[in-house]
C-alpha cells in the first residue's frame, strides 16, 4: 500500500505532557473551561496517571511526564466553531489569548493551558 492520501484515515488524538499530580488542573481547563468530556482510561493506562478528553472529533490525552517542561513552541492546532466566543471564554477564566492573522484563510489565536502548554485555536474565515 502506498503512503499517500488513501493511507491516512485521520488523527486519533493529540497527547500533551503534564507533570505528576496535575489531573485537577487538567480537569479544570479541558473539562470545565473548554467543556470537553473526560473519557475513562483503560485500567492499565489509568495506573500511569493523566487523563483523556473528547470534544467534537478531537481527543486530547494528557500524559504524565516526570521531568515535565511545558511545550512552548510545539502545539496542537485545534479547529473550532465560534473562535471569538472561545477567546472570550478563555480570557474570562484567566487565560489570555494572542491573536495572529498570519495563517491564510483562517482567524486564529494562541493560548496556554494551566500548565503552560501552547495551544493554537483556529477557524476558517467565511468572508472569502
Amino acid at each position: 500500500m502506498s503512503m499517500g492520501d488513501d493511507f491516512f484515515a485521520g488523527l486519533h488524538h493529540v497527547q500533551l505532557a503534564v507533570p505528576p499530580g496535575a489531573e485537577p488542573q487538567c480537569r479544570e481547563f479541558w473539562g470545565e473551561v473548554l467543556g470537553m468530556t473526560e473519557l475513562p482510561k483503560p485500567p492499565v493506562l489509568a495506573a500511569r496517571g493523566g487523563c483523556w478528553f473528547r470534544g467534537g472529533g478531537l481527543e486530547v490525552h494528557l500524559g504524565v511526564e516526570a521531568d515535565f517542561v511545558p511545550a512552548r513552541k510545539a502545539h496542537p492546532g485545534i479547529l473550532v466553531r465560534g473562535l471569538r466566543e472561545l477567546a472570550a471564554r478563555l480570557e474570562g477564566h484567566g487565560h489570555p489569548v494572542r491573536w495572529d492573522d498570519e495563517f491564510p484563510g483562517h482567524d486564529r489565536f494562541y493560548a496556554f493551558d494551566k500548565l503552560g502548554n501552547r495551544l493554537e485555536f483556529l477557524e476558517p474565515r467565511t468572508d472569502g
